[in-house]
């Protein structure tokens, strides 16, 4: 039994061997060349082939000499110091390059002793097929990459903030000394004002253009997803979540600028955390126990009062004193009245640029009709009237008369005839009977209610006519209970 077991492991211990040196033998032929070298990374043997074509006419004269002294760029010495083996990888030469692989040679005991290195390839030709895919698909990643970062660029300057009015004169030079530091910036507006705007004006004029701008509307989007938008959350941290993971909006404006608009919207819970990143600068992802490092600059704006809503506790204290760094007030139009003309004359040709017709032209009394309006909805309404009244007209020049029923759009559905009641019942209550906040609150919910009536329940219609983001609206009817 005992010389049948011998016998085996002779013929086990033959056959190994003779395979280590077949296979050594088909890559050393097959292959453009072949290198080994010792422990410390000098040459023990090389191909003749191989040493000619690195200038060495006697293979010999190779030995003993560092590998990097025969072959430039070799990584056989990081093979041998690593003991890990670089598979494939392409060696440029002065000639040509080789697609090469490396393996580390160990003893009995597992020690690196050498390595082994074989140039598959000397042409890469013959991998045209592959190379292809690859230059294909890193072409796209390009490309994407390319659009990504255009996407998160400023969009605007000061120069698209259209006005010479003493009110806007004064925005701009606020928003020039705010691209000049790094501290965050509020803005205060009301919906339409051109608060965004003015957030990647002061980007593109700072220190960070080049960085990516990053904008959040955090009305936009519901209360249980806005801790992973901003930010991200581990793998696997909640049910539903990204196996890979989610990289949040603050680490993405990293070194960059994070704008957070409607700030005031954000729930009590997220403003310690976003505290936290203002003061320390870090931030745990959700479900996570990794600590991300921000630099994101934050410029946050609001619609709404905030100092009313730190009195009602719905915004932290300490959270509007550090945003209320830097103020900016975008003032509505109606108090840049001045403006509207030029502001009337940019939104023209954007709109004849954009559905390829002739430019619209204002009438005196058009415009003198323009100026009247109060806007609500301001630059977002002024626009909304001048396209709607483009795309009816067909008349080159238009008037005041075709001008009124677009204008006067928001004004009817105020005029409407329940509302009217209802705000005429309103009146009939004892002023004393009610503090400010619930007059307002009672003015909004029918306000609101009118406009839903006016386009049949339609939300999305009711706010585009009034002038607020669809969410907002939803957030107000939830709130007062439409």
């Amino acid at each position: 039994m005992a010389t049948e077991l011998d016998t085996i492991l002779n013929d086990y211990s033959y056959v190994s061997g003779r395979a280590m040196r077949s296979l050594f033998d088909t890559f050393n032929n097959s292959s453009e060349g072949t290198l080994i070298v010792d422990r410390q990374a000098r040459v023990v043997w090389i191909s003749e082939k191989y040493a000619a074509h690195f200038g060495f006419a006697d293979p010999k004269t190779a030995i003993g000499l560092d590998c990097e002294a025969v072959i430039p760029n070799s990584l056989m010495r990081e093979v041998v110091e690593t003991g890990r083996p670089i598979l494939l990888d392409i060696l440029e030469t002065e000639h040509e390059p080789f697609v090469v692989t490396r393996l580390p040679l160990k003893d009995d005991n597992g020690a690196t002793i050498g390595a082994i290195g074989f140039a598959l390839f000397g042409e890469l030709r013959a991998l045209t097929p592959l190379f292809s895919q690859y230059s294909r698909l890193q072409a796209e990643l390009i490309a994407t990459r390319h659009a990504l970062a255009h996407t998160r660029r400023a969009r605007y300057g000061l120069s698209n903030f259209v006005g010479t009015s003493p009110a806007s004169v004064e925005v701009k030079r606020i928003a020039r000394r705010a691209a000049q530091v790094d501290s965050p910036v509020l803005l205060l507006g009301e919906t339409g004002t051109g608060k965004e705007l003015i957030a990647h004006a002061i980007h593109g004029a700072s220190a960070r253009a080049d960085k990516s701008f990053v904008a959040v509307n955090v009305a936009a989007i519901p209360d249980s997803l806005l801790e992973v938008e901003l930010f991200g959350a581990a793998a696997g941290a909640y049910t539903g979540a990204d196996r890979k993971g989610r990289v949040g909006k603050f680490e993405l404006a990293s070194d960059g600028t994070l704008f957070l608009d409607e700030i005031g919207d954000m729930p009590l819970s997220l403003q310690s955390k976003l505290l936290r990143v203002l003061q320390e600068k870090e931030f745990e992802p959700l479900g996570s126990n990794r600590v991300v490092a921000s630099n994101a600059r934050i410029i946050a704006a609001t619609s709404v009062a905030l100092p009313e809503l730190v009195a009602a506790r719905r915004f932290r204290a300490d959270l509007y004193y550090r945003l209320n760094v830097l103020t900016i007030r975008i003032p509505p139009l109606r108090e840049r009245a001045h403006d509207i003309a030029a502001l009337s004359d940019m939104i023209l040709d954007d709109l004849a640029a954009h559905y390829g017709i002739g430019r619209p032209e204002l009438s005196e009394d058009a415009q003198q009709l323009l100026r009247e309006h109060a806007w609500p909805g301001n630059v977002r309404e002024l626009r909304n009237t001048l396209e709607r009244a483009v795309m009816f007209s067909d008349r080159q020049c238009i008037d005041a008369n075709m001008l009124a029923a677009f204008v006067n759009d928001v004004d009817a559905t105020i005029s409407d005839p329940e509302f009217v009641r209802e705000q005429g019942e309103a009146r009939d209550v004892d002023s004393n009977e009610a503090n400010y906040e619930d007059a307002m609150r009672m003015f909004e919910k029918r306000f609101l209610s009118a406009a839903l009536r006016s386009v049949d329940g339609c939300v999305s219609k009711a706010a585009a006519r009034i002038g607020i983001g669809r969410a907002t609206f939803y957030k107000k009817m939830a709130a007062l209970g439409i």
